[in-house]
């Protein structure tokens, strides 16, 4: 066809395409679909970014996305990943612009109300998909597919908001019975979102600000610190606009959760530690992890598909732990994708990435769809991969470790419950934490690991002995006799311990009646008179201890033995001397490790001792060995720097702001002269660093905060009126002081994001005269789009005359030039 004919055609059709259009934009285009999540200007969320947009893609969600960005000036000029998604920056509200409170959740409400005003995305969409950054999509999610309508948006359970039911909700909305406990996904129409969103915001900050109600009891959260006010900002502006919420628990699901016999979550959120096999995983691990900006590198690697269906019987578990992961693999994938769009060089090809690459890979993590009979509910289909080799399953572990109510034993267990985070061991770790009720009510490290309570036993209780090693035993017999588990095998360390690997019963072959444990060679008391006066079987004393893989119906046999034995070995002074003992001090302070060996000699539980599984830093490793645990019981060196525990009994590291220990040498700074002294002198560098990075990431998320929130306390106090003596004598004041502060909060928040106070919705009537408003502009081609058409039509209507007029001066020449050719014939 000629290009004229073409052009002339094109033109033709113009009208019928803008009507295609306009049918377009009326039709499906009708429900234009925005999905958004906020961030702010951290390496934390930068990984979390990577992860979130490469499920959007991969999980075909419609429509855009959006990412609020929020950061400070100063942060935004030093930040490197604007480019990772289509971005909207926000001003920071981390540090309150009033206040002065160190809150970025706020910042999540805020980005929202910042969006709706100043996006041209927001003028143009009709419905709103809000996700957090730690979340994985698997499956589109389309609003009026899972069921949200105009009035009733579809959110996740967040069951644990019980302020709904308490005080909370009755001093913070004027209609509690309406608060719903929702969060997480949240699926909504822009008119419910533009009416919400003010509210959202200023009921974050009344609930922030009200910290005489931050108690457990009240918010339910365990931190009490009011971390989780924006989600109770949601809740209680919903509440206060009538929004009533379609709540459902089977769209998202925590990673390490089970999930419903027959439902597929199309959303999962790692917001929780999770663990499968040997790999465990914490986010806040990765609090200030540059994964994003290092070539190459991704998060450990979980284990496969088939070594999980070796592990779980159970179809649903075993779902449970397909899910975890699909998380880890979907974050390796995305990191990986993003290395390769960046032009880093090309990686060595692994089994690992070799497998993400793989159509397995692929046909595993398929996007789930929700099935045509079933649109509007929460049932999803997906093809399920069977694995057909034979089953078994790996026994439940859990570790334990002995502290007492002192700050010497807080940084160890900061530095213990770190590396147990990046180490990848199975099941759960509870410290047993022995204080006296008069240490627990000055102890402030109550936070920093799963604790489970112990009555001290350092005062002896019959001898009025100070022995504090005792606890270590007396501690495990207590958890025995308080505590229901439903593991198979407990590993017990000490708290001077960095882990650098799993301790399973599989990997180093425990058994029941044959526990796994390290050599004490010095515990020369197994081979004379020590062991023939405390126990029956002296030639079934094994010289053992630091870490113990013990079957749990061993350990309730021998734990009151291990706690009788090291009572009587501690008495026995004539028998102190080093020539007995071992103990250079010759002061009975390894009692209780003769306790433990004496004891197991008693039930003749004898030990496979592992050599492999524990090292002390400063100790020359074996060549090829994967040591499991570094054990600092002992002052270490490399070149002039050393370090000893015992040094810093006194120095409390953990609750004076930004303090370290001593920084190593730099690993580049070593001689490699000695290859021994060098892999010596590497392992010693690794502990401490190890040590140092647990009391920097637990600096940085409570020192800010606790330097914020005493900067605006005396703000709060007298914004809440405690200063001019305004006590609420009862329920009745709060609530009339809640309202009021309820009217200026959302003022303030309108006027510091731009709003004049003619946007504020005065009363219920005025809110259904423009919800009604909303319904009716809802049914017609909004001013943007009409004025769209009209430029199609007159940009096709001045084409088709242009195109005519072009032919026919085309037509004129060419009859010119014919009938000239014709005269000069």
């Amino acid at each position: 066809m000629a290009p004229a004919k073409k052009f002339l055609l094109f033109i033709a059709l113009a009208p019928l395409i803008a009507v295609v259009v306009q049918g377009a934009v009326e039709g499906e285009m009708g429900f234009r679909l925005h999905t958004l999540f906020s961030t702010e200007c951290q390496n934390y969320f930068d990984w979390q970014t990577v992860g979130m947009m490469h499920s959007f893609r991969k999980a075909r969600q419609p429509g855009r996305i959006t990412r609020l960005l929020s950061c400070t000036d100063e942060d935004q000029r030093d930040y490197r990943g604007m480019d990772l998604a289509p971005t909207l920056h926000v001003p920071s509200m981390s540090r309150h612009p009033r206040t002065g409170d160190w809150y970025p959740a706020i910042n999540k409400p805020a980005g929202i109300v910042h969006w709706l005003k100043h996006s041209e995305d927001a003028k143009n969409t009709d419905w709103v998909v809000i996700l957090d950054a730690d979340m994985i999509i698997r499956g589109p999610i389309i609003p009026w597919e899972i069921g949200a309508e105009k009035g009733k948006p579809v959110a996740a359970l967040y069951g644990y908001l019980i302020g709904c039911d308490n005080i909370l909700a009755k001093l913070h909305t004027k209609h509690p019975e309406r608060c719903d406990k929702v969060g997480g996904l949240l699926a909504m129409h822009i008119d419910d979102l533009r009416a919400l969103a003010p509210f959202w915001l200023s009921k974050t900050e009344e609930v922030r600000e009200d910290r005489e109600h931050w108690a457990l009891n009240i918010t339910g959260d365990i931190y009490e610190k009011g971390w989780i006010s924006e989600m109770y900002g949601y809740s209680f502006g919903a509440a206060e606009v009538g929004l009533r919420h379609k709540i459902t628990n089977k769209l998202m699901i925590y990673p390490g959760y089970t999930p419903e016999e027959g439902v597929e979550p199309i959303l999962m959120h790692y917001g929780l530690p999770f663990q499968v096999g040997n790999l465990s995983f914490a986010k806040l691990a990765y609090h200030d992890d540059a994964i994003v900006y290092d070539c190459n590198r991704l998060f450990p690697e979980p284990p496969y598909p088939r070594e999980v269906h070796l592990m779980e019987r159970d179809s649903n578990k075993r779902r449970g732990l397909l899910l975890m992961l699909e998380c880890m693999n979907t974050l390796n994938e995305a990191l990986m994708l993003h290395h390769e769009s960046v032009g880093c060089p090309k990686p060595k090809l692994s089994k690992y990435t070799r497998f993400l690459k793989s159509k397995t890979f692929a046909d595993l993590v398929k996007p789930i769809y929700l099935s045509s009979a079933e649109k509007g509910s929460t049932t999803f289909e997906r093809k399920q991969i069977t694995l057909t080799k034979k089953e078994t399953s790996y026994p439940k572990i859990h570790t334990v470790f002995s502290t007492e109510c002192s700050t010497y034993f807080d940084w160890q267990t900061l530095g213990l419950m770190y590396s147990y985070s990046l180490s990848g061991q199975p099941g759960g770790i509870t410290r047993l934490l022995s204080c006296t009720d008069e240490e627990l009510k000055k102890y402030k490290g109550h936070d920093l690991a799963p604790t489970h309570y112990v009555p001290s036993m350092s005062r002896h209780p019959l001898t009025g002995d100070w022995y504090p090693a005792i606890n270590k035993p007396a501690g495990v017999l207590h958890w025995l006799n308080h505590v229901t588990t439903d593991a198979e095998f407990i590993v017990i360390l000490d708290a001077d311990m960095i882990m650098r690997g799993p301790i399973t019963p599989w990997e180093f072959n425990a058994e029941r009646g044959r526990p796994v444990s390290a050599p004490y060679e010095y515990l020369i008391g197994c081979d004379n008179i020590l062991a023939k006066i405390h126990t029956s079987h002296p030639e079934a004393c094994d010289k053992v201890g630091g870490v113990i893989i013990m079957h749990i119906d061993d350990l309730r046999e021998f734990a009151l033995l291990w706690l009788h034995k090291t009572e009587e070995v501690r008495a026995d002074k004539a028998h102190y001397a080093t020539n007995y003992t071992g103990d250079i001090y010759s002061s009975g302070w390894i009692s209780e490790m003769y306790g433990y060996s004496f004891g197991a000699a008693e039930l003749k539980l004898r030990h496979l001792v592992n050599h492999d599984i524990m090292i002390y830093p400063g100790y020359v490793p074996s060549l090829n060995v994967d040591y499991r645990v570094f054990h600092y019981g002992l002052e270490f060196r490399v070149g002039n720097w050393s370090f000893d525990k015992a040094d810093w009994r006194e120095t409390d590291v953990v609750n004076t702001c930004w303090a370290k220990f001593p920084e190593p040498p730099d690993p580049s700074s070593l001689s490699r002269e000695d290859e021994d002294a060098l892999r010596r002198d590497l392992l010693s560098i690794e502990c401490v660093q190890k040590l140092n990075t647990a009391l920097n990431l637990y600096h940085q998320k409570t020192c800010r905060k606790d330097e914020e929130s005493s900067e605006s306390a005396e703000h709060s106090r007298k914004w809440l009126g405690e200063t001019k003596g305004e006590k609420l004598d009862n329920l009745k004041q709060r609530n009339q002081l809640s309202d009021e502060e309820s009217s200026e909060s959302a003022e303030r928040s309108r006027k510091w994001l731009g709003e004049t106070r003619g946007d504020k919705v005065g009363n219920l009537k005025e809110r259904k005269r423009l919800s009604k408003f909303s319904s009716v502009r809802a049914k017609i081609v909004s001013g943007s789009q009409r004025s769209w058409l009209v430029g199609i039509w007159a940009f096709s209507v001045m084409s088709f005359l242009v195109g005519i007029s072009i032919t026919l001066s085309r037509q004129q020449r060419d009859g010119t030039r014919n009938k000239a050719d014709k005269d000069k014939v």
